[in-house]
């Protein structure tokens, strides 16, 4: 829960300070009132009924385009800021309400000013959870404070001198990152309203070609190390969260001061894994069908993988995204066999319990890896540090599916400075 809490926190300042370093004062500042209307997607076979979900939003947000900062003006003055909201998925008996705080950005889309992306990635607080004696229907969330993302596509059908009019569709999702079982999270689609009140003394769309600096094209070459402590649950017999520790290097390079892109290794290891071969629990028990586990339980225990590393930086913050391939993760196959066979599974697992078979979607996911989060770096990447430290929170994920949450530290170094023609 600490964890939880701190990347709870850290999600909420993401934007918040980000702008206010700045001498300019002349990003035009808006407040979007946003009302939804959807669908609660069922998360479980049995899942309580619902009616329209149910959705109030205010989003408070700075458009770039005064902004003098390289990033801004590379991104062609996207609008950032932070969503404050809450949530009726309708059933307020089962599902109650969830009240989330959540950084975003909004890109034009199409090359027009109509049309808008928006995309956020923060945190929410559930009033209801699972419970398996008063709540047992409602296996979405079974913590109080989870992940929560949106992705929307906005049309501005009517703008009048101090509002904007928008209309919009996307998606919306939350789960606890694997933090404890059950997670099967809520997804959820639906339609927007929304009416951005203009800022009267910050007109964004003043020209201001006259004032802000003109960037050359840059380059260079870095490379980085970060240490990661994350946890995650392991199964229902195995409920409580234990820690999973990374080392991870990087090598890559940056243009523009914006975007940056490398590749990479990671080795990590997990606690869950280690302690149920040296517990010498069922599945790895002489006889069954991974006890040479208990041969190397550090080994069996472990996860090497390469990455492709990809990262938008806003001068302070980073938006980062990896993908990645595991060469090594023996202990998946083990997790999958007690998570995906029948339901329930218990600790001690009899030889004529059904496990989940080791079919195409085990494969996919057994290899492929993603981490997505959010990063704070100690001095501005407009500077272009010569050496650089940071602090990341990350949802780390087994092709989409949630394997554990990670807050990491890192070290980065850049070299080879040069203008690019």
């Amino acid at each position: 829960m600490k964890q939880q809490l701190t990347i709870f926190f850290l999600f909420v300042t993401f934007f918040s300070f980000a702008q206010k370093e700045a001498d300019w004062k002349k990003s035009a500042f808006t407040i979007t009132p946003e009302l939804l209307l959807g669908l609660t997607m069922e998360s479980n076979d049995g899942f309580p009924d619902t009616k329209l979900q149910k959705q109030a939003i205010l989003n408070f947000g700075n458009y770039q385009n005064n902004n003098p900062q390289e990033w801004a003006q590379r991104l062609k003055a996207p609008k950032t800021g932070l969503s404050i909201g809450i949530t009726d998925f309708g059933n307020l008996d089962s599902l109650g309400i969830a009240i989330t705080a959540m950084p975003f950005i909004e890109f034009k889309a199409f090359e027009s000013d109509r049309w808008k992306v928006h995309t956020g990635m923060g945190a929410s607080y559930f009033t209801k959870k699972f419970d398996s004696e008063t709540n047992p229907q409602n296996q979405a969330v079974t913590t109080d404070i989870t992940w929560a993302f949106r992705l929307y596509l906005y049309y501005q059908f009517l703008s009048t001198k101090n509002i904007n009019w928008r209309t919009g569709l996307g998606y919306s999702h939350h789960s606890n990152g694997h933090t404890r079982l059950l997670n099967q999270g809520y997804n959820s689609f639906l339609v927007s309203l929304s009416a951005e009140i203009k800022n009267p003394l910050n007109n964004p769309r003043i020209d201001t070609a006259n004032i802000l600096p003109s960037y050359k094209r840059t380059v260079y070459d870095y490379y980085a190390f970060r240490a990661g402590l994350g946890q995650n649950a392991f199964a229902l017999a195995f409920n409580d969260r234990k820690n999973v520790y990374t080392i991870a290097g990087e090598y890559g390079r940056v243009y523009n001061n914006t975007f940056k892109i490398g590749i990479g290794f990671y080795y990590r290891f997990y606690q869950h894994y280690y302690d149920y071969i040296e517990g010498n629990e069922s599945l790895v028990q002489n006889g069954r069908e991974f006890d040479y586990f208990r041969s190397n339980p550090w080994y069996y225990a472990s996860n090497l993988g390469i990455t492709i590393h990809g990262e938008i930086f806003l001068n302070h913050f980073g938006i980062d995204l990896q993908l990645g391939y595991n060469l090594h993760k023996p202990s998946y196959k083990l997790d999958w066999r007690i998570n995906e066979g029948w339901d329930n599974t218990p600790r001690e697992i009899s030889r004529s319990w059904v496990l989940g078979e080791l079919d195409g979607s085990f494969k996919k996911k057994h290899r492929i890896s993603s981490r997505l989060g959010l990063k704070y770096y100690l001095i501005g990447m407009e500077k272009a540090p010569k050496n650089n430290f940071y602090i990341g929170a990350h949802l780390n994920a087994n092709l989409g599916q949630a394997d554990f949450t990670e807050l990491s530290l890192g070290y980065v170094h850049s070299f080879n400075f040069r203008e690019r023609k």
